[in-house]
């Protein structure tokens, strides 16, 4: 079956961005020049996915703002004969078939996929968390290579990384049964374990395709780290009932779930940009001693 359907969650209080965070949610902090959900939501459709469900806090409109057209801006821009500026706008309303889900309670990554349930139906789906912005350049978006690797193995599959083992710790990490390349039959999964507990380097960041089934092993999912429901525990769950798959994506990942992670993500994407000189020279200028 195809992959046509993925999941944004959005619906997270993005504390470590306070306060800007307060009345903006942190998916809607610029990178360059467009929020960082916009990244995702440009993979997923390059990808082939033909509908994004995002899911997001009731009372927060600013990503469904965001999404929606703006007939004002479009006819002052359109006055003002800035057409690239105006084409750039128009597609963002245009990129795709987009759908919001409200999440009226912040229970976890894994109460947000589930939220999701009736629009996604009996289907696979893919699981793109916008703080992982992933780009490869010139190459098969690593959605599309999960979808890639879901249809070949019928299997869940969910994006891989070797981190430095110091800091297994910030992620989910799994124990691999066995490796083939980039694949890797999954044994376990243990969420941010301790260093000297965990089970590989090999973390899991924010890509996944899962089997609908997933939405059954939420539902009996109790509350795990932080009173929360953990689609890692999900996950490793589902993985007793039927075969899960690690990928070791290519491409770079940026980081942009914290300040530091963001703002490293801001300079590494604007040294891709037009603007790539002129930020060189700024920063060859700066006195970085202590």
């Amino acid at each position: 079956m195809r992959v046509r359907k993925a999941v944004l969650p959005a619906a997270g209080f993005g504390t470590r961005f306070l306060p800007a965070s307060k009345a903006i949610p942190k998916e809607m902090m610029p990178l360059v020049d467009r929020p960082i959900i916009q990244y995702a939501v440009e993979e997923a459709v390059s990808a082939g996915i033909e509908q994004i469900i995002i899911v997001i806090a009731s009372g927060r409109s600013a990503i469904e703002d965001h999404f929606d057209s703006d007939p004002g801006l479009e006819r002052w821009l359109e006055e003002r004969g800035d057409i690239e500026l105006l084409r750039a706008v128009r597609r963002i309303s245009e990129i795709g078939t987009i759908a919001f889900v409200h999440q009226k309670e912040q229970l976890g990554l894994g109460h947000a996929v589930l939220m999701a349930k009736e629009l996604v139906g009996d289907e696979p789906f893919a699981v793109l968390l916008s703080d992982d912005v992933i780009v490869n350049p010139g190459g098969r978006p690593v959605t599309g290579q999960l979808i890639e690797t879901y249809q070949a193995h019928r299997g869940s599959v969910i994006a891989l990384q070797r981190v430095d083992r110091r800091d297994v710790s910030r992620y989910g990490v799994v124990a691999p049964r066995h490796e083939e390349g980039p694949l890797v039959e999954i044994g376990d999964l243990v969420e941010k374990p301790a260093v000297e507990d965990a089970p590989s380097d090999l973390a899991v960041l924010g890509r996944y395709v899962l089997s609908p089934k997933i939405f059954d092993v939420l539902e009996s999912t109790p509350r795990g780290a932080g009173g929360e429901i953990q689609l890692t525990d999900a996950i490793r769950d589902l993985s007793h009932e039927q075969p899960v798959f690690g990928y070791q994506f290519s491409g770079v990942r940026h980081d942009a779930g914290t300040r530091i992670g963001w703002l490293q993500a801001n300079i590494a994407m604007a040294l891709e940009s037009d603007d790539a000189d002129e930020l060189r020279a700024f920063v060859r200028g700066l006195d970085l001693r202590d």
